[in-house]
């Protein structure tokens, strides 16, 4: 997507061997406009396939599955709590993640009548890098009975392996932008 590499050349920030900062539009403060075209783009990269969810982690997968959904016929948008609610008193679905950015291990938490069998689940995430996050929401998704129909994200490290680990579950990747590296400071796109 040649408008979001524009983007982050423009407004992100390299930020050592292995982050790009782009919280000025992604996930931080949101350009709201600039979402549509986002969302407009997973459907694009998943028209050929039926999506009955999109299914996300708490918080910055929330924004990107909500637009995308409008391009889906609005199917419900589905995120993944990282901290049990005292309100989750029913069971739910269950899987690890790891987030190399905050150094932290969380316990993504989904309902069980959230994710039935049968349905067809598209997960979008703003960023893949190690690849935790996917691989944990597409467990609970297999577990609930469920199928992983892609998983769609807005940018992806490839060098950090994430894309592969996913592939070779078998779940289908789209990513919008892919950076292969980072090279003295700047981004190397594949």
């Amino acid at each position: 997507m040649e408008s979001l590499k524009q983007k982050i050349l423009a407004e992100g920030q390299v930020l050592g061997e292995d982050i790009v900062k782009v919280d000025g539009f992604l996930n931080h403060q949101i350009d709201v406009k600039f979402m549509e075209e986002i969302g407009k783009e997973f459907r694009a990269r998943f028209n050929d396939v039926k999506v009955d969810r999109i299914l996300t982690v708490e918080s910055s997968g929330i924004a990107i599955a909500c637009e995308a959904s409008r391009y889906f016929d609005y199917v419900p948008v589905v995120f993944a709590k990282k901290v049990a609610p005292n309100t989750m008193a029913e069971g739910c679905y269950s899987a690890e993640a790891r987030s190399f950015t905050k150094g932290t291990v969380s316990n993504l938490r989904v309902a069980k009548r959230f994710l039935q069998p049968g349905d067809k689940v598209l997960i979008v995430d703003d960023f893949l890098a190690f690849g935790e996050a996917s691989v944990a929401l597409a467990k609970m998704v297999r577990k609930a009975g469920a199928e992983v129909v892609g998983v769609g994200a807005v940018i992806e490290k490839e060098f950090q392996g994430g894309g592969a680990k996913l592939r070779e579950i078998g779940c289908r990747v789209e990513s919008l932008v892919v950076i292969e590296k980072f090279e003295k400071g700047k981004i190397v796109f594949a």
